[in-house]
Parts: C-alpha cells; structure tokens; sequence
C-alpha cells in the first residue's frame, strides 16, 4: 500500500514546538494545522471552558429558561423527548438529569425507530400526552415537525425544541425554538450538537431558579453525544469534548458509563475520540437500530451500579446481534452491487432487499462507499414498503442529487454525506435509474483516498511523540483529523500473527531505541514478507493496556 508524506519543516517544527510545549514531531503537525505562533497553538493544545461563546446570544434560550423554572416551581410534568441516536438519548439525559436535580417532576422518553421514526412523530406526541405532560421538550429533533407542535400547543402543552438539524423556511410554532442554524440566532458557533445544547439550556434553567449545581457533570455526556453525531470538534466543541473526555478517562462519570465501558472491555484510565467512535457509540446505537432505544436513555440515567450492569448486559447483546446482522447484511449487499456493476467503477450504487435489517443499512451503505469509492444507498423491504439509507464519498453532494432523484420516493431527508429515505417496492427500478443518473450528470469521479502521513518519523529528527503529547490533540474527528504519521525504518523486534486464523498482525518494533507495539487488522498475511526493518504508517495513540507514556501504532499500511 503507498501513501505520501507531507513536507516537513524541521526547524520551524522544533522551534514552535519549543514555544508550545511539545516535541518538533507535534511541532509539525501543528504547522501543518495552520498554528504559525505559540499563543494559537498553545490554545489548541489546551482549550478552555472558559473561552466558550457567549450563550445569552442563543435565539430562545432566555425564554426556554424562564418557561421551564416555571414549570421545575409549579410541578408541572415535563416530558423531555429525544431522538434514537446517541446524540438523542444523550441530550434527553443530560436535560431530564439536570431538572430532576433542580427539583422538576420530568420524564425522559427517546423515539422508536419502528414506531413513529425518526423525531417529534404522532406516536411519539401520543406517548408525552399518555405520559402527562404539561410542557414537552424535545432533544435532537423537532426542527421539522411543525404539526405536531402545532397540535401539542392547541392542546395546551407547551414546546420547547432543542435541536441542530437544518431549519426549514416555515416558522416553527413552538414556544421556544433553540437551533444555532436559525436565521435569526446570533449564536457564534454553528456546530454545536444537541448535547452541547442541552447543556447550555440546563444551564441557563439553573440560574432562573437560583440553585447550586455543578452542570459540569455531564461533560461526558457531552463528549459522548458530539462526538458520535460526527459534529466538528472544533470551536465550542472542542472544549466542550475536551472536558468531557478529561472526565471519562478521569473516571468521574455515571454508573451506566462505568458499566458500559466493563461491558466492552475498556480498561480504565485514558479515553480518546476515537474510543468513543469506534468502542462506545456503536454499543449506544445499537438498540436504536434494532430495538427499544428506551434501553439506552435507562442506561445514561441509571443511579446504582447494578442498575446500570442489566441495562449494559442488554446493550452488549444487542450490538453482538447487530454486529452480527451487518456481517451478514453488508456481505450479500456487496454481492448485490458486484452483480449489477461489475468490475467497474460505478458512479453510484443502488441496491436493495426483502428481509434486510433497516436499523443497519446505514452501516452498510458506509461500508459500500469504502468498498466502491462511489456513493451508495442501500434498501430494506418488508413487504411493499422499503427504507434506505444513503452514504457517499467526501465532495459528493448527496442530498441534491437525492432530491433531483426523488420523484419516486414517498420521503426523505438528510444532508450532504447521510440521507434517509422511504419508497414503495414497485418504484425501486425507477428510483435507481434517476439516481444513477443524477449521480453521473454531477461529473464526480470516484477516487479512493491515498492516506497522507502529517510527519516521517526517524527516531532522531522526528522522534516519536509521547502519550502526553497525543492526549493534547483530542478530541481527533471530525475537523480535527487523526495525524497519520509514518514510521521509517523501524527494528522489527518481533511479529506474530493473532486473531483466527492469524488474520491480524501484532509487531513490536524499535524506532531511534524506543520501543513501539503496532497492531495491523487484517494484515497477518504480509507477516512473512516482513525483513528485518519495515516502513509502516497509521496511527499513533497512548497505550492504555501499557499505561504511563507508552504509544501504540494502529498500522493503517506496510510498503
């Protein structure tokens, strides 16, 4: 596998490295960042919650407050409704926690995927009534659902919406509407996530009625619900995940997340982005795409220990069923495709089925997208009725070729790189050939991705970073990328084949006479074309198996 490497500049690396308080091999990660002066960098590498925006500038927070202190002093039954996804259930925790402690008489409900979809639905409007409530909020959706407020507010219950979806041209008629993406919101940052925002709003509720609560305390929350919404970690949001993942790694967080991390064999101490990524978030997710989400939202508000181990038993086996479901789902998807196209590079690829999982295609279209290097939907059908879900390549513009596509479909929504639809089965033929068609007029020319490493490391002029000087980069995501770094000509101390089969390789190696572990998934085969030295690239990340300063390389690629 080839990549490239970016050019160095090794003294003005070492000097603003200096200047920072790292090594030059961060030194040159930050230049290429766009930080030329220490005070920038050093406020990279060390974000304050004090330097976050003004929230007062938030269009409808003042009025949100005011409304729920009200209800908090008068026992009114406040039903906080979020959305399925992790950032859903997070935000309704976080807000239903904070006014539980303020003395509210409040209930946390999520959406069901298979009952009423996605956001502020009939049913879902049905269940807050069937539940009481005297003022409703909702978390991470709302946005679009002006009937159902509509309906809610002539009944007389009262609507707040919290949420950063895309804001429609029509007002919505809530009694406070907090969305940073509002035309008329002031607010600064624009990439804060419901989480983010359920926070500011617990906030502000806490001051309209005077008490002594530290909101901090559900930073990780915070930190979990932004970073698995993919929302930019930058700005507000880095600080904000910052704190959070200082937090969890810290270990001062709730029982569901302690429980939550024993179930996935997370060993304690240092929590990365990338951890909650690839390790937390897909276990969150997994009863929202095929189960009772409601699971999740018990899990984040659980108050014991034992509480907190049943409800993580239960999401631990049903992220090993969808684990188990997107196997299989996106192997025959993948056959699908190969069916239809070939060989050759599609320009888009539409497939579907009956008896497909629709709480996984999302999953699958991603994997198909890495597989094709084209955008990709995928359908499930059940009966007459199917729901896709559609993914696509960095630059490809999703939504508008889905909407110039779109004839067929009964629904659908998303954004520039996730799209969701519904259709009938009868449509499907018609419905691929428009999209494949709008896809091609769009002259995107599927490439796949050559990885580009930020810094040769040589072990003299760029040694390697230390553990320290990683955690100063979290969170890593979503505009803030992961470095890659290349490591040249390290000592192949030993290397061994693990896993089934010996399908992933384990290498320990020693760079400039430190030593480094690296793990390749699925690359045992390349063992035995393995010298005595060995160019690799891929990630650096603390090794918390090792603890103390010690790193590890996740080997993206072996030349």
């Amino acid at each position: 596998m080839s990549w490239t490497v970016r050019t160095a500049d090794p003294d003005a690396a070492r000097e603003l490295g200096r200047a920072s308080g790292v090594g030059p091999t961060l030194g040159q990660v930050l230049l290429h960042r766009g930080f030329g002066d220490a005070e920038g960098a050093r406020a990279f590498l060390e974000p304050k919650l004090a330097s976050l925006s003004a929230p007062d500038a938030m269009r409808d927070r003042a009025p949100a407050a005011e409304r729920l202190g009200r209800a908090v002093r008068a026992k009114e039954r406040i039903v906080v409704f979020g959305d399925y996804d992790v950032d859903g259930t997070t935000s309704a925790a976080i807000l239903s926690d904070i006014l539980a402690a303020l003395g509210a008489d409040v209930v946390a409900l999520v959406a069901r995927r298979f009952e009423g979809g996605y956001g502020f639905s009939r049913e879902a409007l049905a269940r807050a009534r069937d539940a009481g409530a005297e003022l409703i909020v909702t978390c991470d959706c709302g946005s679009s659902d002006h009937e159902r407020i509509a309906d809610a507010m002539a009944a007389g219950i009262d609507v707040i919406v919290i949420d950063h979806h895309l804001v429609p041209a029509e007002p919505l008629p809530a009694f406070a509407f907090l969305n940073p993406h509002r035309p008329d919101c002031g607010f600064p940052y624009k990439g804060l996530a419901s989480a983010g925002l359920a926070l500011s709003v617990g906030a502000a509720v806490r001051k309209e009625i005077g008490a002594n609560l530290d909101v901090r305390a559900w930073l990780d929350l915070v930190a979990i619900g932004t970073v698995a919404d993919v929302a930019p970690l930058d700005g507000d949001n880095r600080a904000l995940v910052r704190a959070g993942l200082e937090r969890l790694s810290e270990g001062a967080t709730r029982p569901g997340i302690s429980a939550l991390r024993e179930a996935a064999q997370m060993k304690p101490g240092f929590v990365g982005a990338v951890d909650i990524a690839f390790r937390l978030a897909p276990r969150l997710n997994a009863a929202g795409r095929i189960g009772d989400p409601q699971v999740t939202l018990d899990l984040l508000r659980a108050t014991s220990p034992e509480q907190a181990r049943t409800h993580a038993a239960e999401i631990e086996r049903l992220n090993l069923e969808r684990r188990m479901l997107e196997r299989r789902i996106t192997a025959e998807a993948e056959a699908t495709a190969l069916a239809q196209y070939g060989d050759a590079a599609p320009e888009a690829v539409v497939v579907g089925s009956e008896g497909w999982h629709r709480g996984v295609v999302g999953i699958t279209a991603a994997r198909l997208v890495d597989r094709f290097h084209a955008p990709a939907l995928v359908v499930a059908f059940d009966g007459d009725e199917g729901h896709g879900s559609g993914r696509a390549p960095e630059g490809f513009p999703l939504y508008d070729v889905l909407k110039r596509a779109s004839e067929p479909l009964s629904a659908f929504g998303g954004h520039h790189a996730a799209t969701g639809f519904s259709l009938k089965r009868s449509k499907f033929g018609e419905f691929r050939e428009a999209f494949e068609a709008a896809a091609k007029s769009t002259a995107f020319v599927p490439v796949a991705p050559t990885p580009e490493a930020d810094v040769r490391v040589d072990g003299a002029t760029f040694p390697l970073p230390t553990a320290r000087e990683l955690r100063l980069l979290e969170p890593v995501g979503e505009c803030n990328r992961e470095p890659l770094f290349e490591v040249a000509d390290a000592e192949v101390a030993r290397a061994s084949g693990v896993g089934e089969g010996g399908a992933h390789l384990k290498l320990d190696l020693r760079v400039g006479g430190a030593r480094l572990s690296g793990f390749g998934y699925e690359l045992g085969a390349r063992k035995p074309e393995l010298g005595s030295t060995v160019d690799v690239h891929g990630s650096l990340r603390p090794d918390t198996w090792r603890g103390g300063d010690a790193i590890e390389l996740r080997i993206g690629g072996i030349l």
